[in-house]
């Protein structure tokens, strides 16, 4: 993992609107700033996820079709399963 540090930062940031959101809907704050933070913290995540996912068709998947077989197979398909997952969230 090459950017592992920049995950990491933006996972602490996400864990930080998590709580904050939690405060919101304690303090009962309006629904509307609460969805639209909500709406800020999803895009953090996918942020976060498409990293991940070009990191692993850049370095895993990239390596694997160069060795070819099996392994290359598996690691498109994991990689498929991945965007398929992101694209149903």
């Amino acid at each position: 993992m090459h950017r592992k540090e920049d995950y990491l930062k933006r996972l602490r940031r996400i864990e930080g609107q998590a709580r904050g959101l939690q405060r919101m809907v304690e303090d009962e704050k309006y629904c509307i700033d609460i969805l639209t933070q909500v709406s800020a913290m999803t895009k953090a995540l996918q942020a976060v996820s498409l990293g991940l996912l070009e990191e692993h068709l850049s370095h895993c998947v990239v390596d694997a079709a160069r060795a070819g077989g099996r392994e290359a197979e598996e690691k498109v398909r994991e990689a498929t399963d991945a965007i398929a997952r992101l694209v149903r969230s």
